[in-house]
């Protein structure tokens, strides 16, 4: 199997090679073994599209080299046309091959003495690392293509620094640029030698031999992630809660792959010794100190959820890029006579909905009675809307006092080998409240949450199809408070009629 021109490299082929070669082979030559994207994965890359169309404004009279990857020929001939235009002050998406290598720059800006600046745009608040090799192969092929660059950075959001006033978005302030010339050109030696590497890999008869790792989901997860962990061992080391790439490259040198081989003398926190002392009994853990936890409340007692959305491109007056925007909440609320009443919140409007959330919020919590979140994140939500709502602060700092964590409480105090290493909900419950599933809701996840709010809002939508994205959204916020309500029951059950341990 050679490396044939169809196989060429591009960045984003680069990219994923310096994260993991067999992803790069598997994109080459088994490209239908990935997983399909997801509406979420989606999503995201049409934030990121919109970003990057929102800085070409900052460049008029530039011009955009319309021909797609399908077309890098086409595109290069443009993109060559295009620089011997001298009014085109700057280029997007310009194509140039070099060494066998595709690149599309995003933003090339002609200087006035005949050099250009690279100018990558990132839709993330700072640079991170990854984005060295990101710009620096782009200068690599540039360069070798005859191009003279001046500098080359990364244009990112001004999180910190941008508030939307409401009216025009000022594009000067909502963008940051950060130089990483010096970083590129010190790099190059770097690029030319990975760039080698991965020609070699390709041109061998067998895929790369490699072992899942902390690798395949940083910096991106890999689209072969499921294809690659398909026989791995039910109780896969990799799932031990907290367990690093080193400590898994220690227990790969070992041999190790199950909990249940790792040996005794392997160093375990606290945490990951009880996992691996459940998964080999094959029974849970449970103290006694978890019934305190569970019973030290005031009635009513509350189970309380948010959704939130949190756009790059701030949507709403007095806010900053990627700013918490709370749109939804559920509370079941359990009395001392044991009945359970349900309340909720969902905007209905392409409106900032933290005023209208936080008044109902109060009304519903009340002044007195527990409230119990999985993990605190409701609760930084809370101060939040505090100091930005000073009508409704100190109503909303009330509660703070009340909040109890059941996340923080299982993961101390509780542990069931179906958790399978992790403590979040979504593993919990199955384990605990195997008739509560997830997978029968239209929306699984709180990201998928978000995505369906903003597409409940956008006019275009249908009414009939904002009805139904409304009544999923209430179904899974619901679900959340109600499987707090199921697990509390059930950890109370066992807690009385088993024998606990301490």
């Amino acid at each position: 199997m050679g490396f044939e021109k169809e196989l060429m490299l591009s960045k984003s082929r680069f990219l994923a090679g310096c994260q993991c070669p067999l992803r790069l082979w598997h994109r080459c030559y088994n490209p239908q073994l990935a997983s399909q994207v997801s509406p979420v994965q989606r999503a995201m890359f049409d934030a990121g599209h919109e970003v990057g169309a929102l800085a070409t404004r900052l460049f008029p009279g530039g011009r955009l080299i319309e021909e797609d990857y399908l077309h890098h020929g086409e595109a290069v001939e443009a993109t060559r046309e295009a620089i011997g235009d001298q009014s085109i002050p700057a280029l997007f998406e310009a194509a140039f091959v070099y060494d066998d290598v595709r690149v599309r720059a995003d933003i090339l800006e002609r200087r006035d003495d005949g050099r250009w600046n690279l100018i990558e745009v990132k839709s993330a608040t700072s640079v991170k690392g990854i984005y060295v090799p990101d710009v620096a192969v782009q200068y690599y092929v540039l360069q070798g293509a005859g191009m003279e660059i001046a500098s080359a950075g990364i244009m990112h959001i001004n999180k910190k620094g941008y508030i939307y006033d409401g009216n025009q978005l000022d594009l000067k302030d909502l963008f940051s640029f950060s130089e990483l010339t010096d970083q590129v050109i010190s790099s190059q030696e770097e690029v030319l030698r990975g760039l080698g590497d991965l020609k070699k890999m390709l041109s061998a008869p067998e895929p790369p031999k490699v072992t899942p790792s902390r690798f395949c989901t940083s910096p991106y997860v890999c689209e072969f992630w499921e294809h690659c962990t398909k026989n791995m061992p039910e109780f896969w080391a990799f799932r031990l809660n907290g367990i690093s790439k080193e400590e898994l490259d220690s227990l790969e040198v070992l041999g190790v792959r199950d909990i249940r081989d790792i040996p005794s003398s392997f160093p375990l926190n606290r945490i990951q010794a009880r996992i691996r002392s459940c998964v080999i009994k094959g029974e849970e853990y449970l103290s006694p100190e978890l019934g305190r936890e569970l019973m030290e409340v005031a009635y009513p007692v509350h189970f309380l959820d948010f959704e939130i959305v949190a756009p790059a491109i701030p949507r709403y007056p007095n806010t900053r890029p990627y700013h918490t925007i709370p749109f939804q909440w559920s509370d079941h609320i359990l009395h001392q006579d044991g009945t359970i009443e349900h309340r909720e919140y969902l905007s209905n409007e392409d409106i900032d909905p933290r005023e209208e959330f936080s008044e109902s919020l109060v009304q519903a919590l009340g002044e007195r009675g527990s409230i119990f979140c999985y993990t605190l994140y409701e609760k930084r939500v809370i101060e939040e809307l505090a100091a930005h709502l000073p009508r409704l602060s100190r109503r909303l700092r009330a509660a703070l006092g009340r909040f109890k964590d059941l996340h923080s409480m299982i993961k101390s105090f509780f542990y069931h080998p179906r958790f399978q290493g992790s403590f979040s909900l979504k593993s919990i419950l199955p384990a605990l409240v195997p008739d509560m599933k997830y997978e029968d809701l239209a929306i699984h996840e709180g990201n998928q949450a978000a995505l369906e709010y903003l597409r409940m809002i956008d006019p275009c939508t249908s009414p009939a199809e904002k009805q139904e994205i409304k009544k999923a959204l209430q179904r899974y916020c619901g679900q959340d408070t109600l499987a707090m309500v199921k697990i509390r029951e059930e950890l109370l059950r066992r807690l009385e009629g088993a024998k606990v341990v301490s």
